[in-house]
């Protein structure tokens, strides 16, 4: 049987287009908002097109010893340029990229994943300690 962990794909970003961007920091005070931003495509530019573009991004929190991450977002990016003229003939673009804060006792990890509609499922995953 398929399990759905086993499509998601990693990679380093700097060198794959695919890979959801986390950008928080490595340590906040206790009480202190964690700002987290997502982005695909920050060092390679992804098409974002009718026929070619990230459909989604989700960010998750893991505290540490927690069973369960918590879902801080789900963003769906629905404008890819199609319009009643037709496949890319619209002007307007969704950009991924999403930007959430969030506050937690415990240190933890941001997991993140995105959606291409040609390459399937990504993610990758940042550990933020807390103070």
């Amino acid at each position: 049987m398929a399990e759905l962990k086993d499509f998601f794909q990693s990679a380093d970003w700097k060198t794959e287009k695919h890979v959801p961007v986390i950008e928080a920091p490595d340590k906040i005070n206790k009480g202190e908002a964690i700002k987290i931003a997502v982005s695909v495509g920050k060092q390679i530019a992804h098409p974002n097109t009718t026929e070619h573009h990230i459909s989604w991004i989700e960010v998750y929190f893991l505290a540490d010893g927690e069973k369960f991450p918590y879902q801080i977002l789900r963003a769906e990016f629905a404008a890819h340029g199609a319009s009643v003229q037709g496949p890319n003939a619209s002007t307007i673009f969704t950009h991924p990229e999403v930007v959430a804060s969030l506050k937690s006792e415990k240190s933890g990890t941001v997991l993140a994943s995105s959606y291409c509609n040609i390459h399937g499922l990504w993610q990758s995953s940042v550990k933020i300690s807390v103070g």
